[in-house]
């Protein structure tokens, strides 16, 4: 049983979004099926927030934080669902 890396699932979530955890299976490998259901929960709440931020058109620099946040965490939920299913 690991635990989750910045003390909680919703902390994982955003660190992953922000870019300072770089996930690959590996990463998901110490934890437990409950764990991962809670990490994928958050990943998805922490995408729906990323997508319901809608900076200005013009904020070209926000645009492209907001999809590089999304990309981020879309890779990172795709990742952690193949790895579920494998896992079943």
């Amino acid at each position: 049983m690991a635990n989750f890396m910045g003390g909680s699932a919703w902390a994982m979530a955003q660190q992953i979004g922000d870019g300072y955890i770089l996930v690959s299976e590996r990463t998901y490998k110490p934890f437990l099926r409950d764990q991962l259901e809670k990490l994928a929960f958050e990943l998805d709440k922490a995408m729906r927030e990323a997508r319901a931020d809608q900076p200005p058109l013009e904020d070209t620099q926000a645009q492209q934080h907001r999809h590089r946040k999304i990309g981020r965490l879309q890779g990172a939920l795709s990742m952690l669902r193949s790895y579920q299913q494998r896992m079943k």
